[in-house]
Order: C-alpha cells, then structure tokens, then sequence
C-alpha cells in the first residue's frame, strides 16, 4: 500500500518560511515525478512545484516562482519543499503527489500524479 505522509506545515507570519517534507512508502518513486499541489478554501487544487526524477527539471507556478524550492531525495524516497518570503495568499492546504510519466504533464495536471498525500495545512498571517 503506497502511503504519502506530509509534515512541516504551520502558522508562520508574512516573510517567513517553512519547508515541507514528503515522504512515501510502498513503492519507490525514484524513477517518476514528484510534485506539490495547494488548495485553498473556495478554490481548485493547483499545481505549486514538480519535479522530475533526475531533478534536472523543475516546474514552479508563476505566483511561487523565486520563492519557493522543490528538490528530492531518491534514496530517501522523499520530496521537499522549502517555502520563503510566505504571503498570505499562500495559505492553503498543501499536498504531496507522485508518480506519473513526467513532472512537465503532471504540472498540466495531463498526466497523474497517481497518489496523493493527507495534505498538511499552511497559514500565513499578516
């Protein structure tokens, strides 16, 4: 059974950072994609990072770019996201999702991911 298990989120204050951590068990994705999705309340589920999996290519939306980092540790079988300069507007739930053909489709949400974590909420005050 493929279990995805996020941890890292939290109330932080505008500026600040958090890094999120996923790691998977029940099968090893060193070989898919691995990714970040967000949804706040009211709104779809949006792509936020995906990365493939030699993590020579990385895709970010346009509202995190420069601000946040996606990377990966195969052995770890894990995927990280580090989170700074935190907006308000980056508050949602935030969820870990792997496996697919490749990080570019599962951006574009036209290919996976095939599993998704429990998410892990994130809240920035102002």
């Amino acid at each position: 059974q493929v279990q995805l298990v996020e941890s890292g989120g939290g109330l932080v204050q505008a500026g600040g950072s958090l890094r999120l951590s996923c790691a998977a068990s029940g099968q090893t994705f060193s070989n898919s994609p691995m990714g970040w999705f967000r949804q706040a309340p009211g709104k779809e589920r949006e792509p936020v990072a995906t990365i493939s999996w030699t993590s020579e290519l990385r895709y970010y939306a346009d509202s995190v770019k420069g601000r946040f980092t996606i990377s990966r540790d195969n052995p770890e079988n894990t995927v990280y996201l580090q989170m700074n300069s935190l907006k308000p507007e980056d508050t949602a739930i935030y969820y870990c999702a792997a496996g697919g053909t490749t990080a570019a489709r599962m951006f574009g949400r036209q290919r996976g991911p095939d599993y998704w974590g429990q998410g892990t909420q994130v809240t920035v005050s102002s």
